[in-house]
């Protein structure tokens, strides 16, 4: 779910310099990249912060330019909401397409009259201390009538779109690009593609798909499933001592019948046997019926979603709390109730069944 937010943003592969910011869009190996038969759409874009300015409110953002085919490049059009259209430039003025919070920050509204002041430092120029506003490069973006929403404040908080040639013209670059975002055809690997683009680029370039351009957030998702994983494993475990309570209490309750078996020729091997195949059994019907419930919880909250977000009219991306079942995660917790189960039943066997018997 949270990937296919991405999906309508980022290319599914993104070349950038290894080292410095820009590099030459026109580089013979990047030409090269782009005459590959797999590529379908490619498309340069440059990226850099800078100040905005909407009447008497400031921002700082990430202006990112592209060029006019961007949106056959990503599916931009389903998440862009207002009466506009993808507009970047006419033959008058630039538009400048924001994020959703970015646009309650600023109070520009979807249709905004007044232009978006825009300003970046000269990158060939000393702070003017008499003059500061003399070391910015200044100029205006308008609204084309719609923004985006990504549902990621990285985004939605923080980036406009724009014409690759207006950020151009405000940084003083001819050709230079911060990456170059490209769109395979699809019936091409991705992974393939990417190796092959490898080769042609060598160490100079990085080539990254639509996960690695969202590391930090699919990391971010790993962590706290594995914190989840490891607190409901310690809950589990201070569950456990009902468990050695139980046994505790079933091995005093037996004592006539150990004595019974005892004058039958059981030895103490067999007797801590017996207890100990109790104790697993009761372990396995734990996790056996835990998983079971657990299964049949998850399938009723995704059908139904009886469990709800709260808040209503839009205010999250789902209105019931979202569930995904997942056979590895199944196993891990059946595996992980099991051993942390036998754990739990084998010191009182070993122990107590000698000392109380």
């Amino acid at each position: 779910m949270v990937a296919s937010f991405f999906t309508a943003f980022d290319p599914q592969l993104k070349i950038t310099v290894r080292e410095g910011k820009v590099f030459d869009g026109q580089d013979e190996r990047i030409r090269a990249v782009c005459a590959l038969p797999e590529i379908e759409v490619f498309t340069e874009t440059l990226e850099e912060n800078a100040m905005v300015q909407y009447k008497d409110r400031q921002a700082m953002v990430v202006l990112k330019g592209v060029e006019d085919n961007f949106e056959e490049l990503t599916a931009i059009d389903s998440i862009l909401y207002g009466a506009g259209e993808f507009l970047l430039h006419d033959s008058i003025v630039n538009y400048g397409i924001m994020g959703v919070e970015l646009v309650a920050t600023l109070g520009t509204g979807l249709q905004f009259v007044d232009p978006l002041q825009v300003y970046l430092p000269k990158r060939n120029a000393k702070v003017n201390m008499a003059n500061p506003g003399a070391s910015f490069n200044q100029d205006y973006l308008y609204s084309p009538g719609v923004v985006f929403v990504v549902n990621q404040q990285e985004y939605d908080g923080k980036y406009i779109l724009t014409s690759l040639d207006f950020l151009r013209q405000l940084l003083d670059y001819t050709t230079e690009v911060s990456a170059m975002e490209l769109k395979l055809k699809p019936d091409a690997n991705v992974s393939s593609v990417q190796s092959k683009i490898e080769k042609i680029l060598g160490d100079a370039f990085v080539v990254q798909n639509r996960y690695q351009q969202q590391a930090d957030v699919f990391r971010i998702m790993e962590i706290e499933k594995l914190i989840s994983y490891l607190f409901l494993t310690f809950i589990l475990m201070i569950a456990c001592f009902n468990v050695i309570g139980s046994l505790s209490m079933l091995i005093l309750d037996k004592k006539d019948d150990v004595a019974t078996l005892r004058s039958l020729g059981a030895d103490d091997k067999l007797i801590s046997r017996i207890f100990l195949f109790e104790g697993r059994l009761i372990s396995l019907f734990g996790a056996v019926s835990g998983i079971i419930l657990g299964l049949i919880l998850c399938l009723i909250q995704q059908k139904f979603g009886v469990i709800s977000l709260g808040g209503g009219g839009g205010t999250f991306v789902v209105d019931a709390y979202p569930v995904s079942v997942h056979a590895w995660d199944v196993v891990l917790v059946f595996v992980t109730v099991l051993a942390v189960g036998f754990l739990s039943v084998w010191y009182p066997v070993r122990y107590l069944s000698k000392r109380l018997l």
